[in-house]
């Protein structure tokens, strides 16, 4: 499902993030008070905006409210990221994903409103975009350009069936490697068996293959 997403700062992590999710088809508003940088990604994401983003008359011109999600990627200004998460709620922002430097800031970031936390590390930015792209994705590890090893809570459309009912390799191009059900891992699951809400699937293939499981 399309979705509208807002970027704010673009250090390496914002425009990872802002890449992936426009190459994921959704609408992505970036921003960042850097002429260059803005130019620089102006073509990979739908809108791309020079604007203080501490600024409120800036994140109420852009329509902030309206986006699904808006993404915090300043984490090492820590006192603008926490003003700048402080007034996206207060401005309706109804999913707010702010970046953390420390466990510290982290708990500030929560405190303020922020929905979701994440902390800078390799590849951070593919792999949040990605896990915001589906809400069905619990957890993300990037093998190599294009596939993954990924975490998902099962599809409704699973519910019931079993592997060979689903046909999920054929259907798909993809592999189970395995289904969580609470702390119990059952690593190469029988074909007959029957798939229930709770469960958490674990799979491997081409990204563009993933984004093909609903």
């Amino acid at each position: 499902m399309k979705q509208s997403f807002a970027v704010l700062g673009l250090g390496s992590f914002g425009q990872s993030v802002a890449r992936t999710l426009y190459s994921l088809g959704h609408e992505v508003l970036a921003i960042d008070g850097n002429e260059e940088t803005v130019q620089a990604i102006s073509n990979s994401v739908t809108h791309a905006i020079e604007g203080d983003c501490r600024d409120e008359n800036v994140l109420r011109a852009v329509g902030i409210r309206n986006f699904d999600v808006v993404v915090v990627a300043i984490g090492q200004d820590l006192e603008a990221s926490i003003l700048i998460t402080t007034m996206l709620k207060e401005l309706g922002a109804p999913f707010v994903v702010a970046k953390a430097h420390s466990q510290v800031h982290s708990r500030i970031l929560k405190k303020v409103g922020a929905d979701k936390v994440v902390f800078p590390e390799l590849d951070m930015g593919v792999r949040v975009a990605n896990s915001l792209s589906n809400v069905n994705v619990v957890d993300l590890l990037s093998l190599s350009d294009g596939y993954s090893i990924v975490e998902i809570n099962c599809p409704d459309s699973w519910v019931g069936k079993s592997l060979v009912e689903l046909d999920i390799r054929a259907r798909y191009g993809i592999n189970i490697l395995a289904v969580r059900d609470g702390d119990d891992i059952d690593v190469s699951p029988d074909p007959n068996r029957v798939f229930a809400k709770e469960d958490v699937v674990i799979v491997i293939g081409a990204n563009d293959d993933m984004s093909d499981i609903k």
